[in-house]
């Protein structure tokens, strides 16, 4: 007898019908659902994220890949992060950014329970990049959350219009049309991230 493996389906939720959870609640649903990508708003609304497409997941590997090339080379100042790991913000929103970096002394300041579960800080360096179906009015309002909640720099990265916003703390978003490059600045010190692989 041939088993098969269910098929796993996504649930779609109208902002009507959000559906809240504890962040107890949402520690749960995690664990059992490792496969997805879900965050938690401030206010307890479940988010589920679906797999991305693969013109999406190739440019975050793109991103990721040169974040991970500059980490290796400079791995006592601070960790990155990828797409799959999961932070509780101050504000008490569970969010997983697609690329992440946390300086050193921050991540040195947690326990090893708290580096072993959903980090309890914001990212000092963020990146978030938009999907298809993702809206920008979505996305600004969680590059205002990261920044709100203590990240230094934050990048919001737009293939469709090859524009990237610029997030900094106390300071108007800067927005770049059609860059080649970012720099992470004094955040990510020799950072430079090649928009080569990421533009269409």
């Amino acid at each position: 007898m041939v088993q098969t493996t269910p098929k796993t389906l996504s649930l779609q939720l109208p902002h009507e019908l959000a559906l809240r959870v504890t962040r107890e609640q949402f520690a749960v649903l995690a664990a059992a659902n490792r496969e997805l990508r879900l965050e938690r708003t401030a206010t307890g609304e479940l988010i589920v994220n679906p797999p991305t497409g693969g013109n999406t997941g190739h440019r975050n590997l793109s991103i990721t890949g040169q974040l991970s090339v500059w980490f290796e080379a400079n791995d006592t100042q601070g960790i990155a992060f990828d797409s799959s790991t999961g932070f509780e913000l101050p504000n008490g929103a569970n969010r997983s950014p697609d690329a992440a970096w946390v300086s050193q002394a921050r991540w040195d300041g947690l326990t090893p329970e708290q580096q072993d579960s959903f980090i309890p800080l914001c990212p000092d360096f963020v990146v978030e990049l938009r999907s298809k179906n993702d809206t920008l009015k979505d996305l600004r309002a969680k590059m205002e959350e990261y920044r709100e909640n203590g990240a230094k720099l934050g990048w919001l990265i737009d293939p469709k219009n090859k524009r990237v916003e610029i997030y900094r703390p106390g300071q108007a978003v800067e927005v770049l049309e059609n860059p080649s490059h970012l720099s992470g600045e004094t955040v990510l010190p020799g950072f430079s991230l090649s928009l080569k692989r990421v533009w269409p």
